[in-house]
């Protein structure tokens, strides 16, 4: 087994203390790490490792980033406390954003569907980044949110309603749903790096996608000018995009037998 760095926050995180017992190795706890070039890729969740990503990206070294899953983590019958339960691990950058071919095994087995467009609704919902990721790519927050609103309204007599996600998780998955918001008659969303358009797209609503890195990007648009003129990739599409993003992520059971690490060097080498 390849020896990878895992990076743990006061060396307490559960996610990479999981994935890292699992694997059998050790964690560094991030207050004492010392960022020293060398062979062994790098484990580390939380974009706010922000200076650990930028250097190994400087360095061309492999880093494997943890963070939230793309599908899984909202209350089902299965899972009724919406509890994070899967988390995504992405080689050399933030989130998937590409598709590649992948069997539909793991699409299928979490048990969801991708809806038909929709196109019909009257709003444009704006979905508010958080201040992490504007820290991470150096942006201001509420600047963006201002550009963002002033560029639709070029293009668009609709309505543009600002979305900011609640503080609280449990807010989040109960009374003040994303889905909820996306069926309040939304033509389209607009987000920057966040994973609402990949709720967005699941649920027949197309979004624009606008930062570097974001997983829906390619069954999404970038370019505000079309706002009213949304892209609709095929059913084709849409669904190999779904099985390549379930290839992404992980189970907290894969990652405590190593599992995980077994599939993530069999993919990636």
């Amino acid at each position: 087994m390849t020896k990878w760095l895992f990076l743990s926050k006061n060396a307490t995180d559960p996610v990479i203390n999981l994935f890292a017992a699992g694997c059998r190795q050790p964690v560094i706890n991030t207050e004492v790490f010392k960022y020293t070039p060398g062979p062994y890729p790098i484990v580390l969740r939380g974009i706010m490792k922000h200076k650990v990503i930028k250097q190994c990206w400087s360095d061309n070294r492999t880093f494997y980033y943890v963070d939230t899953g793309y599908f899984g983590n909202e209350k089902t019958i299965t899972n009724p406390r919406g509890w994070k339960l899967y988390h995504r691990i992405v080689k050399n950058n933030l989130q998937h954003g590409e598709i590649i071919a992948r069997p539909d095994d793991r699409w299928n087995k979490l048990g969801k569907t991708i809806a038909p467009w929709k196109k019909h609704g009257r709003k444009i919902l704006v979905a508010k980044p958080d201040i992490k990721p504007c820290v991470f790519y150096g942006i201001d927050l509420e600047q963006w949110v201002s550009n963002t609103v002033e560029t639709i309204k070029q293009y668009t007599d609709r309505p543009v309603v600002v979305r900011e996600r609640a503080p609280k998780r449990e807010d989040r998955i109960t009374t003040d749903t994303l889905e909820s918001a996306l069926m309040d008659d939304v033509f389209a969303l607009v987000t920057y790096n966040s994973i609402a358009a990949t709720e967005s797209v699941l649920l027949g609503i197309p979004a624009f996608t606008l930062a570097a890195a974001n997983a829906a990007s390619p069954v999404c648009s970038n370019d505000l000018s079309k706002i009213d003129n949304p892209y609709y990739p095929d059913d084709q599409k849409k669904h190999a995009w779904a099985c390549h993003l379930s290839y992404g992520q992980f189970h907290l059971s894969e990652l405590r037998d190593g599992s995980a690490h077994a599939k993530l060097e069999q993919w990636y080498g």
